[in-house]
């Protein structure tokens, strides 16, 4: 035996950090050495392949067998082949204990998969393609198809690549450290498409740790979340002309975007087949089906990243660059995505790059180290989640993260990222007491390694996928979350607007008699407006947690009541400046709190109290896409004017949206009480016919049916510092949108 005492030892052990210096071939005085170590196997032969190929028609060259010597009862195997001088390529055929033979190539007899520059890049920060040299690839080196492995782990004093090919045994298949950068890695030939396999990482003070892989790209279902060889790329893609048409929008950023916001697992279930989530297929067709009928032009899905806990909506992920199991393959997933595009849908994302959870078998503490994480819990600990936040400071973990935003984008053509918890990332003090958070190093609360991470990610989607929205859910007044980042911005396209969604509904929850004393909760909104590119939303956060749904939000007794006031919001947020979002089941007005293990109360829909308010949504959307003065004038502040916010004694607030060019003109008016009011006279900029566009208290949509008849003519009477002005009935607790033509005809 060639081997020292410590060096077998260190693999009967499993505690070889070098595997590649003591396995494989390798020169030594005489000759040539090879030496594997190998499970469950009694005898071992190299077997030389010949160079080059056997021309047709010749006889296959003659295979040269060199016999291996046994040298442990672990499996150890080492020959000296004397007199030979240069490398040349090999097999190993073995004899198992059960009779079995096998011939196959050697792990240890390949280079490594990465080079210089992937490393270097990777160490620096800047592998925005790190998806696809970290993880586990199907590849072919020299001929030979495998499965190349991965891993960052700095601190670990072994890694091996443990699975069902080694019946998850830590002391074969060790991995090579490349250098001083951190990653292990290990070509493993034979491997194919659905292996199942983890790491098993050795810390420094020999703890044994079973991980899986950061970079997977699918699962397996809880408890044994092992990762899954995949290859993301099977799918063919059809949808060039809907990527065609992102692109050439990329610049048209004031556009019809309203979203429908979207928990896959919750929406519908197959009940007659144990009240089973639809699958990624099922999913894509029916979602574009009443989409579309809708009149939305983009489905936002809340957190698909592979995750253990249902009862997280995805939001606790362990599992970043892989489409969650629940629904099908990654290839699946592809497809759900690429069937939406060609019907004319964009696919938003929940992306969660604020934190993650602390599973022993995920990123915390991944090589026993804080190595994702700071080590410290006053920068490291999430207070209000339990979870652990990341070490944006940290080269290698801006690189993960830039890298998982930019394969979603890749791999999956998705049309947006909506960053969850983005007020988390920014302040160093975010829900947090005095003593229990560090400082920057200029003494403030902002993080500003968060900061950056964010810009460069920005920076980055925008380069690589020009037209694809960046979207902040950001609950504070932090300055220029949608500014340009060259004009000391942040970046995002546009901004959740959390305070108008609060403001508004502290209004309406409020019993009819006293909105009259809470206009300000209605207008506040108008001062900020365009501090930010804003998108109006109703999300998932406003129906759970004992919040109660949209529809028993509204100050009303009977069901009935309640849906003529969710139809007044609806319309007031639809004609309100800012992009929409709105979340399953708030569009039909579901009665009660969103529960995920369920589907949504679809059988509400054979009430017109219900189906009323999901009519209506549609024709919001409607004319939101078809009237740009709604549509394609949310940014620009001239384009808002109040007509009368100050008639406390009515409760009636009216506003005006024009074009920049002044020719066109939509007027809301709302009454905000169960009051009819004949003769209410507003001020309109314009003579002509003002067409009744949308009556909330339409028969249509379950209202008492009081309206205008289809319009007014505006009359030479000035009124609210216009010129002109219409002389309407109102419907009592009802939004009537207005259009001004020159003529009724």
């Amino acid at each position: 035996m060639l081997l020292t005492a410590d060096e077998l030892e260190s693999f009967t052990n499993a505690t070889c950090s070098q595997p590649h210096s003591l396995l494989g071939m390798h020169k030594v005085k005489g000759g040539l050495l090879v030496r594997a170590f190998l499970r469950d196997v009694v005898t071992c032969d190299v077997v030389e392949i010949a160079a080059g190929s056997a021309k047709k028609g010749d006889a296959a060259p003659k295979e040269k067998l060199h016999p291996m010597e046994r040298v442990s009862e672990e499996g150890l195997f080492e020959i000296v082949i004397p007199r030979r001088k240069t490398h040349f390529a090999y097999q190993l055929r073995v004899t198992r204990h059960n009779g079995e033979m096998r011939q196959f190539h050697d792990p240890y007899r390949f280079l490594p998969t990465l080079g210089d520059q992937d490393l270097y890049l990777f160490n620096e920060g800047n592998e925005h393609r790190a998806y696809e040299k970290l993880g586990a690839h199907v590849r072919v080196i020299d001929g030979v198809s495998g499965v190349a492995f991965a891993v960052w782990a700095p601190s670990a004093a072994r890694v091996s690549v443990v699975g069902n090919f080694n019946h998850w045994d830590g002391r074969y298949f060790p991995m090579r450290p490349l250098g001083a950068s951190g990653v292990w890695e290990l070509f493993i030939p034979g491997l194919a498409e659905g292996e199942l396999y983890k790491f098993e990482i050795r810390s420094q003070r020999g703890d044994i740790l079973i991980k899986t892989d950061p970079y997977g790209t699918s699962f397996e279902a809880p408890p044994g979340n092992a990762a899954i060889v995949c290859n993301v790329r099977k799918h063919v893609w059809g949808d060039s002309a809907w990527m065609e048409r992102r692109k050439a929008d990329a610049s048209k950023i004031d556009r019809p975007i309203s979203v429908y916001e979207v928990h896959l697992g919750s929406w519908k279930r197959k009940l007659d087949d144990a009240n089973r989530p639809l699958t990624y297929r099922e999913l894509a067709p029916a979602l574009a089906d009443y989409c579309l009928e809708l009149g939305f032009t983009h489905i936002e899905i809340m957190p698909v990243a592979e995750h253990p806990f249902d009862g997280s909506w995805g939001y606790q992920v362990t599992g970043f660059f892989a489409p969650t199991h629940r629904f099908g393959t990654p290839e699946d997933f592809a497809w759900f995505v690429d069937h939406l595009h060609q019907r004319g849908l964009g696919v938003i994302l929940d992306w969660v790059p604020a934190h993650f959870p602390r599973d022993s078998f995920a990123l915390a503490e991944f090589d026993g180290s804080h190595l994702y994480e700071h080590s410290d819990p006053r920068q490291g600990a999430h207070m209000d989640w339990g979870t652990l936040i990341f070490n944006y400071g940290r080269h290698e973990v801006r690189c993960f993260l830039v890298a998982n935003a930019l394969a979603w984008l890749d791999r999956y053509h998705l049309d947006g990222l909506r960053v969850d918890a983005v007020a988390s990332m920014l302040y160093l003090d975010y829900s947090r007491k005095e003593g229990e958070w560090i400082p920057n190093q200029y003494g403030g609360r902002e993080n500003i390694e968060a900061i950056g991470f964010l810009r460069e990610t920005n920076r980055l989607v925008h380069h690589y996928y020009p037209g694809v929205l960046m979207i902040a859910e950001e609950s504070t007044a932090f300055a220029g979350i949608s500014k340009p980042i060259s004009e000391g911005g942040i970046g995002f396209d546009f901004k959740w607007n959390m305070g108008w969604m609060h403001d508004t509904l502290k209004f309406f929850q409020k019993e009819p008699v006293h909105r009259r004393w809470h206009l300000n909760d209605f207008t506040f909104g108008a001062l900020y407006q365009w501090s930010e590119n804003f998108i109006t939303v109703f999300s998932h956060d406003e129906v759970v947690h004992g919040k109660g749904s949209m529809l028993m939000k509204m100050p009303a007794l009977e069901i009935r009541d309640r849906a003529a006031h969710l139809r007044s919001l609806y319309a007031h947020m639809w004609a309100w400046p800012g992009k929409k979002l709105l979340f399953m089941g708030c569009e039909f007005g579901q009665s009660r709190e969103w529960a995920y293990a369920g589907s949504l109360d679809w059988h509400l829909l054979q009430y017109l109290d219900h189906e009323g308010i999901r009519l209506l949504v549609r024709d919001l959307n409607h004319l939101y896409k078809t009237e740009p003065v709604l549509g394609q004038n949310d940014l620009d502040g001239r384009n808002f004017r109040w007509i009368n916010c100050t008639d406390a004694d009515n409760t009636v607030v009216s506003y005006l949206r024009n074009d920049q060019n002044q020719r066109s003109f939509i007027a809301c008016v709302g009454n905000y009480t169960p009051v009819s009011r004949e003769g209410y006279r507003v001020g309109v900029p314009r003579a002509g016919w003002w067409r009744e566009l949308i009556n909330t208290d339409s028969h249509y949509y379950g209202g008492s049916g009081v309206g205008n008849g289809g319009g007014v003519t505006a009359e030479p009477v000035p009124w609210d510092g216009f010129e002109h002005s219409i002389k309407l009935t109102l419907p009592p607790v009802s939004v009537v949108l207005f259009k001004w033509t020159e003529s009724e005809a």
